[in-house]
């Protein structure tokens, strides 16, 4: 897959917030052994089936159907960065980083996902930093 549809379908499927369409895409995007780490919880889940069983799943164990908001992409050369908020349904915007690595045929060989509850800052550091208008809820 060349890079502009990568970044189109990326694009499009953080725009439609819909976490099952991502699931419904990953058989074309991604290889068949590709591997998804979520390090904060310590879990790998190995095989493009195991990964959209994963997604289709979501809604019906939890409760609650995830909305991404994307934030940018960035393309460094051999692995994507998407940066995003995914809500859970409660309203809080939890930042989300995945990195995307393909192989030569720009298919998705590993993503690692890293997630964020958002926190007020510290007053002692305010003196260093400014205030960033608030990450939107999707």
């Amino acid at each position: 897959m060349d890079t502009d549809t990568m970044e189109r379908r990326l694009r499009d499927l953080y725009s439609s917030g819909d976490v099952q369409e991502l699931a419904r895409q990953i058989p074309e995007m991604a290889t068949e052994d590709m591997i998804q780490e979520w390090p904060q919880s310590g879990e790998r889940i190995r095989g493009r089936d195991n990964i959209v069983a994963v997604n289709e799943h979501y809604e019906g164990a939890t409760g609650s159907a995830p909305k991404l908001t994307l934030r940018r992409i960035v393309k460094p050369g051999q692995a994507w960065v998407a940066e995003g908020t995914i809500d859970y349904g409660d309203g809080t915007p939890v930042s989300i980083v995945a990195i995307l690595e393909t192989d030569a045929e720009g298919k998705i060989t590993r993503e690692t996902d890293y997630f964020a509850n958002p926190f007020e800052a510290p007053e002692w550091r305010r003196q260093w930093t400014e205030q960033m208008e608030p990450v939107p809820v999707g």
